[in-house]
């Protein structure tokens, strides 16, 4: 229990108290007047006061009614809008753009809430987060790590990632069990992502990481052949996790190509 509010385990609620590492957060953030910030799950207000005490007007994302009410009592309509419900179901491009996206996100829901925010990325400025270490090593993996799967190819595709510092468990009311990083996203060009068919991109990417200790014959069996190995000049014994994001990419343009033939 804080400040009269049970944390909730279904939402994946632990509130940040530590003041230093607040503080070393928001100036990660590097808030300004007039900025259009949106923070996901501002909970108890940790990160919220300090951001809209910077930027004048902030819009958050909050599912809690309890927290939604409490919120209602701090703030007026002037200093935050309040957006009642699910950040992984809220469409983010109905916000001003371009958006800066800053959150204490859930752990319990991190991976597709981060997949749902990529889709925004082009009406993005920037992201920076805090979530559990062991997600934010998985984003920022370079191939051929125990860490480098689906999350990282996906999420390296749309985003220049960095992982700023770790946040121990003792910084949190109640403290979860894991240790917690504060990654930031920056969205590429739209001329980097320049994969001809990005949902075939996805569906090869899934499929090779989908058995790890399969190899890509096995794994892309439904995508490509034994020449197509050749001609992509990939060795069809290697596993998923030693491509990097460009031989996927590669991938996926070859077979798009061949498609349009056909």
């Amino acid at each position: 229990m804080h400040q009269g509010h049970i944390a909730r385990k279904r939402f994946g609620q632990n509130f940040l108290t530590d003041k230093a590492v607040i503080y070393q957060i928001i100036s990660a953030i590097a808030p300004k007047p007039g900025e259009n910030i949106v923070e996901i799950g501002p909970g108890l207000g940790a990160l919220t006061v300090p951001l809209q005490a910077a930027c004048g007007h902030l819009q958050v994302v909050e599912i809690d009614r309890d927290l939604i009410a409490r919120l209602k009592e701090t703030w007026s309509p002037a200093q935050i809008t309040i957006n009642e419900g699910d950040a992984l179901k809220f469409d983010f491009g109905s916000l001003p753009a371009p958006l800066r996206v800053v959150g204490n996100l859930p752990y319990n829901i991190s991976t597709p809430l981060l997949f749902h925010l990529a889709s925004f990325s082009g009406h993005v400025q920037d992201m920076t987060f805090m979530l559990q270490k062991e997600v934010v090593d998985r984003m920022v993996a370079e191939p051929d790590s125990a860490e480098y799967g689906r999350l990282s190819v996906m999420l390296q595709y749309r985003f220049n990632m960095v992982s700023l510092f770790d946040v121990p468990p003792t910084a949190f009311k109640p403290a979860p069990k894991v240790t917690s990083a504060i990654v930031s996203m920056q969205p590429k060009a739209a001329s980097e992502c320049a994969c001809r068919d990005e949902a075939l991109f996805a569906k090869v990417v899934t499929a090779a990481f989908g058995q790890r200790r399969k190899t890509l014959r096995n794994t892309l069996r439904d995508y490509v052949s034994d020449a197509d190995f050749v001609a992509l000049e990939i060795n069809p014994q290697a596993r998923g996790e030693t491509l990097s994001l460009q031989d996927y990419v590669h991938i996926a343009d070859y077979l798009a190509g061949r498609k349009a033939l056909v």
